[in-house]
């Protein structure tokens, strides 16, 4: 069924200064004309930027890992992200859109911009709009205002209606149909522009690979077959400490792309996700390559697969845990940090390749779920000196590579757990939300949104029923129509 009218709930923060989450960050680097599907002439300063000649080459702008990149203002990245939105959602109908303080560090002379814009999303679907600023226009667009209280958090105001619990005032003006945004070729383009074609920070890591890799080259030229541990090692800490930076920045550019999302900017968190994973596997593995061939360079007899092997797969075990924690878990960089360099920490200590032969004879067990053992145990100088290696070469290296996924298996399984949990969480909130379904709730939700309001609340019974829960609910009256 549709209806013809939609509704705009107005929420009102009854304090000043409430600023949390009122804008909406985005990757700064990348250029406002590169978005997928979004038209920026739309925007109402755009033409400043085509007078100026700058409208190809202008980036979002901001501050992202402590680096600064110039672009657009903090008003008109506001005014961009509402505009994205709009676009977006033209195309469908009864959704439910929450706008967190939009008008917030925009200039008086945008707000009838605003006001239009928000005129023409209401026609079709729901609007939430959180704000403290310019309430006396708003109040006249909305259809129901909603009153905050810092005081008092259990409960909120609705069209003067006071004392309404706080959780079932949310829930009831929660009506609205799931966006639907289908991936697109142009989605992939844009991560490829965004990520590599015009990203500083691709050039910055190579420069420093280069620089680093250089220094080898000078520093460790004619060296003899009987350093070969000593070389790989130093290899191996410039490897992991070039592409450490890029590694660490994974966690604001988590934090960037999920709230881009939020705005619409791109199809799927995960997909994007994904992208980034493999893209910082192909930059180890060109790095991992250019320290083999480097090695290669100041000293012979190492130029075999095993060794080249041996060399992928000893770095990819210690680098994984850092960018796979920075990218698919909501840990801070300092947990990435300090937790994801942990399997490189256990390494030094576990794998008994700076000690061979050494160690307690429980703990020392340990050393064969590490990749650099097995790598030891063929590495010319070392190789004799090591406890336990396996009897054959095709052993040796079907157990350094299963060794090389250990910690992708830990982390997996941690993921599980965590994914369990959130299933079991997320199925006590719909418990918990069902129980609110009472007669209140159902009189709540007509005057919020009339007919549509009845529709819902006989939707949310049903899946009410799958939860196991009785409902207090016993007939909706009908305040508004």
């Amino acid at each position: 069924m549709q209806y013809e009218i939609a509704q705009l709930i107005l929420v009102l923060l009854s304090f000043s200064g409430f600023t949390a989450g009122q804008y909406h960050t985005a990757r700064p680097y990348i250029p406002v004309k590169g978005i997928p599907n979004f038209d920026p002439t739309q925007l109402p300063y755009w033409d400043i930027y085509q007078r100026e000649g700058t409208a190809d080459k202008i980036k979002i702008g901001g501050t992202m890992a402590g680096e600064f990149t110039a672009g657009l203002s903090g008003g008109q990245r506001k005014l961009m992200m509402f505009e994205l939105v709009r676009q977006r959602v033209a195309a469908q109908t009864d959704l439910l859109i929450c706008l967190d303080e939009p008008f917030a560090g925009v200039t008086d002379d945008f707000v009838p911009y605003m006001v239009k814009r928000l005129n023409e999303m209401r026609e079709k679907h729901n609007i939430v709009l959180v704000t403290n600023d310019h309430v006396h226009v708003l109040k006249e667009l909305a259809d129901n205002t909603l009153t905050v209280s810092a005081i008092d958090r259990s409960t909120v105001s609705i069209n003067g209606n006071q004392k309404v619990d706080r959780r079932k005032a949310l829930l009831a003006l929660s009506v609205g149909e799931r966006f639907q945004y289908q991936s697109s070729v142009a989605d992939l383009k844009f991560f490829f522009d965004v990520e590599v074609k015009s990203n500083a920070a691709l050039i910055g890591l190579g420069g420093f690979v280069m620089f680093l890799f250089g220094m080898m080259l000078l520093t460790f030229w004619n060296s003899t077959i009987s350093s070969a541990s000593l070389i790989v090692i130093a290899g191996e800490i410039l490897a992991y400490f070039s592409l450490n930076p890029y590694l660490l920045s994974t966690v604001d550019w988590r934090n960037y792309m999920k709230e881009e999302s939020e705005a619409l900017m791109h199809s799927s968190i995960y997909v994007n996700m994904v992208l980034r994973s493999c893209l910082t596997t192909v930059l180890g593995i060109i790095i991992w390559n250019i320290e083999y061939g480097v090695i290669n360079a100041v000293v012979d007899g190492l130029n075999t697969f095993d060794f080249w092997l041996g060399i992928i797969l000893d770095n990819f075990s210690t680098t994984f845990p850092l960018y796979f924690m920075g990218i698919f878990t909501t840990a801070n960089a300092q947990e990435v940090e300090m937790i994801g360099s942990l399997p490189f920490l256990l390494m030094l200590f576990m794998s008994t390749a700076y000690s061979p032969g050494a160690g307690i004879p429980v703990v020392k067990e340990l050393r064969y779920v590490f990749t650099k053992f097995y790598f030891w145990c063929y590495l010319p100088g070392v190789a004799e000196d090591m406890e336990g290696c396996p009897d054959t070469r095709a052993a040796t290296l079907t157990y350094m590579t299963l060794a090389s996924f250990f910690w992708v298996f830990i982390f997996m399984v941690i993921q599980c757990i965590f994914f369990v949990k959130g299933k079991k969480e997320a199925t006590k909130r719909e418990r918990s939300a069902a129980e609110l379904l009472d007669d209140d709730f159902a009189d709540l939700q007509v005057e919020l949104y009339g007919e549509r309001g009845r529709e819902y609340f006989e939707r949310l019974l049903k899946r009410a029923e799958t939860f196991g829960n009785g409902s207090s609910h016993k007939g909706v009256s009908s305040k508004k129509e």
